[in-house]
């Protein structure tokens, strides 16, 4: 498993749950799909991943069970889907959603890899030109080189630490830390909660409507989400569920669904059109939160630049006051 995801890596993962999806729309079954991936993979880095899932079919494992012996290669996020996908009978359903999950994450990593080209371009001219200015008085290439080493390797390791931090595949602890480390952050928290409200709406919708009893439809839901903060509240129902209460009483009552989600659930399930509510549940938050994700995207490298052209501005000016200060010790000398 490489140690960050690139965009490359998300465009090849939303392309094979893409091609699944629409082979079992056409009436494949899960076994069929993958023996025609296996033959004519999305990619060849794929093949091999394929051909394990197969294997694991072959030996009498469930789809669930057999994406869970890929390891840590299928994200727990990925697996929560699939197995709500089984279990409520619409997996074509499930892949396809995955498959415009991963879709939109490599649009939007590539889109601020591209927008951060020219701000770390202008950085990385603003660190060497200063020691340049010093190496060209002093001749000391050891000194330069070491200079600009001190400064960009720090850099180089919060970046790449931060990169590998925000993965998906990390345990529900860590993610549980990042979850709250970033929900007070405007719009990029909102974001956040939103998509994951939109997952975990799609999935109840399809356990509901498949007959999954409520108790355990909730649970597979919250766990579809990919949200620790969701599914330490939905876990928390438990008891209350089975004691008789009304799960939109429950819902109104944690904060952690807004208020949109606590009214139109509420009028779903007092009017009986529950699948439809969550329905458009699933629509308005993944808009929203797919909106709010692009303007990050889109922010992100601007305020970088800004904050870069900050830094090559106080360079500048600390710069000049030195060189004017030893103008001054010189002519005071003389």
């Amino acid at each position: 498993m490489p140690l960050i995801i690139t965009p490359s890596q998300l465009e090849r993962r939303a392309e094979l749950y893409h091609q699944v999806g629409m082979l079992l729309a056409a009436g494949m079954t899960i076994h069929q799909g993958l023996e025609q991936l296996k033959l004519h993979p999305p990619s060849r880095a794929l093949q091999l991943p394929i051909s394990r899932w197969l294997d694991h079919l072959n030996e009498g494992c469930t789809v669930t069970e057999s994406v869970a012996r890929l390891g840590r290669w299928m994200p727990s996020f990925d697996l929560a889907l699939v197995d709500a996908g089984e279990r409520s009978g619409r997996l074509d359903a499930c892949f396809k959603l995955l498959a415009s999950y991963y879709t939109e994450r490599a649009q939007m990593a590539r889109q601020v890899i591209s927008d951060l080209l020219y701000p770390l371009f202008v950085f990385h001219f603003a660190i060497v030109v200063f020691p340049f200015v010093k190496f060209v008085q002093t001749g000391n290439v050891f000194q330069f080189v070491a200079t600009i080493i001190a400064m960009l390797a720090p850099l180089y390791g919060g970046a790449f630490l931060l990169l590998y931090a925000c993965q998906g595949r990390r345990g529900e602890a860590w993610r549980a830390f990042l979850e709250r480390l970033l929900h007070p952050i405007p719009i990029l928290g909102t974001a956040r909660r939103y998509l994951a409200l939109a997952r975990l709406a799609a999935a109840l919708e399809a356990l509901l409507n498949a007959g999954v009893s409520i108790i355990p439809a909730w649970d597979l839901a919250a766990t579809a989400s990919g949200s620790p903060a969701l599914l330490r509240a939905v876990r928390s129902w438990k008891q209350p569920l089975e004691q008789g209460s009304a799960p939109s009483e429950l819902v109104s009552a944690a904060p952690e669904f807004p208020d949109t989600f606590r009214s139109l659930y509420q009028t779903g399930e007092i009017s009986g059109t529950l699948d439809e509510a969550l329905k458009r549940l699933h629509t308005f938050y993944q808009e929203e939160g797919a909106r709010r994700m692009r303007a990050v995207a889109r922010w992100t490298p601007r305020l970088l630049y800004f904050g870069i052209l900050i830094y090559v501005a106080f360079r500048i000016i600390f710069f000049y006051l030195g060189y004017f200060q030893e103008l001054n010790n010189v002519m005071d000398m003389k």
